[in-house]
């Protein structure tokens, strides 16, 4: 959940250090810091603060003192895992001889045990991180006699977990090592200047010659300059990443914030999205798919894999998967994936889920299905990102960047591109008959038209909203198709205005949490004229027969409805298995609206990272 930036080569080094983790605020950070060679005292100088969101911009202030004569710097955001977000826990670290300086992204699993090796051999620690040993560890190495890459391999090889880190060494002051091993990390080039990151955003405004390291691989970045080697300290050629955005499209362009612009692009982001999904008859066109229609007709099960918001997506998708290719599916906690003895083989279908294509529980389910024979097809709005290098085949949403922390554009377009390919499987399969084929993806291609629809909406939403700015416990309620777009609201209003929420199958009411219900609770309910409709209203009598305020996400004129609540959220009606794509809208501003009425940061909010890059 951190952040990695530093660059050889450059006049303006310490200025494109800060502007790169400015560029990098958005994954969210408690506290950064800078370290740089001082070549005319022979020394590393290295600030450090912890004003959480204004650390960065304390790194410029007058009373951080900088050297003139820079060349190479690493620099650092972090999210505090191990030891609290104080100044002694902010990156970089050094050794005991302040001849090394490290930033790390990642978690080193054995950092206890190494410590305690280290401390016993006489190295002195000065943070609570897991993260110090790593300088200790090149620190040993150098004193045996290894040269510095050397030295880095050796450290890297004793660490167990996940790590993307940068190296700056005191004696050879225009040199950078970095290595990785699940997490990621890029490096790019410029005529005169080498630059690392652990993000694209980083560095596209400096360069689109990017490359990506592969697990175990090191870089040696000087001025102009790279060379990698791989985990057999063999000299390889990088192959160059792909870029499909440019920085202007990470840009507010007038909104007070990204997470406003990134709601209301979502229209264009379901139409780029949904481009080309079907052809001219309205049959599904998969052909980026690396995995052939013969061996998806084969399949027998799909499992979709994610965290998050994502995972809600997984959820939507899965129940159309059912419906459409008639064969078992399920969503699935990828953190939790992992340590299950899942039963898999070469005719399950695993579908992973991820914004970024980082996300580190997803990535490692993704290792472990494949361990186990499954096929693995990465869905991601990230071209070459480390999950579609891994898996078997790749699809892509084509939402452009999204800064907000809290997914919106990206989780719309996610869902659309796997229901999709829902009727894409059915269509393989045989299992969906052209008359419903056809239906589906009439109503799939509108929704990007009704989405904007309900946005012409927005500021009534927003009322509602703001409404309810001073509520503590909201309970959002939906049945089926439904329940996914619950959790969902749920997730947003907890992210944005930290409020506890939960979302419950609306059936499950009666098995525990209606006991919780009195005047005064507040429950959202996905209530629009899906199979289930009659149910839930049984279920929002229950509600309101207990006293509950009952706000519903309902149809455009259901009279009804609004009749039976205290307050709507009206959306346009679609074809139900498209429905979550649309109801979600109204509670994205909702939660938006709620956040901003208690003046929070809705682009950063607290304690949360836009890539988990941690497990």
């Amino acid at each position: 959940m951190c952040g990695i930036v530093g660059l050889t080569g450059s006049n303006d080094t310490l200025n494109q250090l800060r502007t790169a983790l400015a560029a990098l605020e958005y994954r969210g950070y408690d506290s950064a810091g800078i370290a740089v060679v001082d070549r005319a005292k022979g020394r590393i100088i290295r600030h450090r603060s912890a004003l959480r969101g204004a650390a960065i911009a304390d790194l410029g202030s007058e009373r951080m003192i900088w050297p003139g004569d820079v060349s190479a710097g690493i620099a650092h955001t972090r999210w505090a895992t191990h030891g609290a977000p104080t100044h002694d826990n902010a990156h970089p670290h050094v050794d005991c001889r302040r001849e090394v300086a490290i930033v790390h992204n990642g978690i080193i699993e054995n950092h206890r045990e190494l410590s305690t090796r280290l401390v016993a051999a006489g190295h002195v620690m000065s943070s609570e991180t897991d993260s110090e040993v790593i300088a200790h560890l090149i620190e040993e190495a150098l004193a045996s006699g290894l040269s510095t890459r050397h030295s880095v391999r050796a450290a890297i090889a004793q660490l167990r977990g996940d790590f993307a880190l940068s190296v700056l060494f005191l004696h050879d002051p225009e040199l950078l090592i970095a290595a990785r091993r699940t997490s990621p990390l890029i490096v790019g080039l410029t005529e005169h200047t080498a630059y690392l990151a652990s993000d694209i955003a980083a560095l596209l405004p400096i360069t689109r010659e990017l490359y990506a390291l592969e697990d175990d691989e090191i870089v040696e970045l000087r001025p102009g300059t790279i060379l990698i080697t791989d985990a057999g300290d063999q000299v390889i050629t990088p192959r160059p990443l792909e870029v499909t955005w440019d920085v202007t499209a990470a840009q507010k362009d007038g909104y007070a914030d990204f997470m406003s612009k990134e709601i209301f692009e979502q229209p264009r982001a379901l139409r780029e999205t949904l481009l080309g999904r079907f052809d001219g008859s309205l049959r599904p066109d998969f052909e980026e798919l690396s995995i052939d229609a013969t061996a998806l007709a084969l399949v027998n099960r799909v499992i979709y894999l994610a965290c998050g918001s994502s995972y809600h997506a997984a959820l939507s998708a899965a129940l159309a998967t059912e419906q459409f290719a008639r064969i078992p599916a399920s969503a699935e906690v990828a953190s939790e994936f992992r340590y299950r003895e899942a039963v898999l083989d070469q005719l399950t279908l695993v579908v992973v889920v991820s914004q970024s294509g980082e996300t580190v529980d997803t990535l490692h389910a993704l290792r472990e299905a494949k361990r186990h024979g499954a096929r693995v097809i990465a869905l991601t709005n990230v071209v070459d990102s480390v999950m579609t290098r891994e898996a078997d085949g790749a699809l892509y949403t084509h939402a452009g960047p999204e800064i907000g922390v809290a997914s919106t554009k990206c989780h719309l377009a996610q869902i659309a591109l796997l229901e999709a390919f829902a009727l894409h499987l059915g269509w393989v399969r045989g299992e969906v008959e052209e008359e419903l084929l056809r239906e589906g993806a009439i109503h799939l291609l509108a929704t990007p038209d009704l989405v904007e629809r309900a946005l012409g909406s927005a500021e009534r939403f927003l009322d509602v909203g703001r409404r309810f700015h001073e509520v503590d416990d909201v309970y959002f309620l939906g049945r089926r198709v439904g329940y996914p777009i619950a959790l969902e609201g749920a997730l947003k209003l907890k992210e944005l205005a930290y409020v506890r929420a939960e979302a419950y199958p609306a059936g499950e009411m009666k098995h525990g949490p209606i006991s919780l219900i009195e005047p005064g609770v507040v429950v959202v309910v996905v209530a629009t004229r899906t199979s289930l409709w009659e149910k839930v209203m049984a279920n929002v009598e229950e509600m309101r027969a207990r006293g509950a305020t009952v706000v519903a996400v309902i149809e455009e004129g259901d009279h009804e409805t609004a009749a039976l609540v205290d307050a709507t959220l009206e959306v346009p009606g679609t074809m139900e298995f498209c429905s979550p794509i649309v109801d979600v809208v109204p509670l994205q501003l909702f939660a938006y609206a709620v956040a901003s009425a208690r003046g929070n940061d809705v682009d950063r909010p607290r304690n949360l990272a836009k890539v988990v890059t941690v497990e």
